[in-house]
């Protein structure tokens, strides 16, 4: 069954009209009056519907029933990491969105390739939420993972309250001698560095504000592979 983010509240059974971007994708489906859809808001539920009327500039639909499904981590897992090179930030994003992270915070570090500033970062922004918009739609979440302004390490560790006691924090880092263990929080923050790993001093300050370095074993994962290794590692338990 097609199954569509909609970027409006659902709040009630009825008929309503979708908002454009919604609408687009039913009109390339050349869905017809009848047909079934799930739609969802980010919000948790998602609505059984059905088409009602199509047009050129409107497609209206009527929502049936809200449903609960539990498709979501047993805990809250954001994701801060230094942003790799060309595609695989889409790839990364893709996939963390499938393997149900709920944040990425892209960072830049002293070694990184990709810089964004300005209208740059904005417009990359909107397409890497675009991207875990489209991963949501695609593997049943109801909620996508969000994903934050891309900001300096050192800004973003800074900034960083104090973890709570139901938070754990993790550093992927490749000299770390400790392995990744089981843990009890119900919330987890991974930062992962860019490829060649953080610097000495980065990872001091990523220490400072409560990252536990660890590693993923003996071999060196790229930089889109170390989180997501970390999130198939919590999703199958």
């Amino acid at each position: 069954m097609p199954r569509f983010f909609v970027d409006t509240p659902l709040a009630a059974p009825g008929e309503i009209a979708l908002p454009p971007g919604a609408a687009r994708h039913v009109q390339v489906l050349r869905l017809q009056p009848g047909d079934a859809l799930t739609l969802f808001d980010g919000s948790g539920p998602e609505w059984q519907a059905e088409v009602t009327a199509m047009g050129r500039s409107e497609v209206r639909v009527n929502l049936i029933a809200a449903e609960q499904p539990q498709r979501e981590l047993a805990r809250a897992v954001s994701l801060a990491v230094v942003m790799p090179a060309n595609d695989r930030m889409d790839f990364l994003i893709e996939k963390a969105t499938e393997l149900g992270a709920a944040m990425l915070q892209p960072l830049v570090s002293e070694r990184s390739v990709l810089r964004l500033a300005g209208e740059r970062a904005d417009k990359k922004r909107a397409h890497w939420q675009g991207v875990a918009i489209a991963a949501a739609e695609q593997s049943g979440r109801t909620v996508p993972m969000r994903v934050e302004p891309a900001m300096p390490l050192a800004t973003w560790l800074s900034a960083l309250p104090a973890p709570s006691a139901d938070e754990w924090r993790g550093l992927l880092s490749p000299r770390a001698a400790q392995p990744l263990q089981a843990f009890g929080q119900r919330r987890a923050l991974f930062l992962s560095g860019p490829e060649g790993g953080l610097s000495d001093a980065e990872e001091d300050a990523a220490r400072s504000r409560g990252f536990a370095p660890v590693t993923l074993g003996p071999r060196i994962l790229r930089a889109d592979t170390a989180p997501l290794a970390v999130l198939s590692w919590l999703a199958l338990g």
